[in-house]
């Protein structure tokens, strides 16, 4: 019968700096968090962009065209430009018996900041386990709807997030940097 022990007792692992968790942990706490906080911050500021016309004439080896081509439009980031659910998932939401024609408007408008806020939360470190919880909750209300659409490349997507988000709290004891630790 064997007895198992969490402490290090090896002198390499353990690691004053670090409450004797191994480097790597913190390290890929940290690896994930950042990871996770970029994904949310710039899905939601993805939720601003656009595209806008332009009449600048398409380059040909260096050279405006002849023909007078103009290239269509150029992305850009306005508020003008916002869509938490796009126009073509929105339409079909509209269809679906099973999603709730009142709360898609309000999901429509609360989805790009939610994902800003929790993103900078997590980048922050400002309530990391809550902040993660909160996401991983948006994540799957994501799936759920990606569910009633048939959507099931997003539903495998949004489920590697949870298990990133999942691996995230698992290592939320590694992470040193962190305001509000608690929560």
């Amino acid at each position: 019968m064997s007895t198992e022990s969490n402490e290090c007792t090896e002198s390499p692992c353990k690691e004053s700096c670090c409450g004797g968790a191994k480097l790597g942990h913190v390290y890929g706490s940290l690896i994930l968090r950042g990871w996770l906080a970029v994904r949310a911050i710039q899905t939601g500021i993805e939720k601003y962009s656009g595209l806008k016309a332009t009449t600048q004439l398409v380059k040909v080896d260096g050279v405006a065209n002849e023909q007078g081509l103009a290239a269509d439009a150029a992305k850009e980031y306005a508020l003008a430009h916002y869509h938490g659910v796009p126009k073509g998932l929105y339409d079909k939401f509209l269809t679906e018996p099973m999603m709730p024609k009142m709360m898609l408007p309000f999901y429509d408008k609360v989805l790009g900041p939610a994902l800003i806020v929790l993103g900078l939360t997590i980048l922050l470190g400002l309530a990391y386990r809550t902040s993660l919880f909160l996401l991983g909750g948006l994540y799957i209300s994501l799936t759920w709807g990606l569910i009633l659409i048939k959507q099931d490349d997003g539903v495998s997507w949004l489920g590697v997030h949870m298990i990133l988000i999942v691996m995230a709290l698992m290592l939320a004891d590694q992470n040193r940097f962190s305001i509000l630790k608690k929560w």
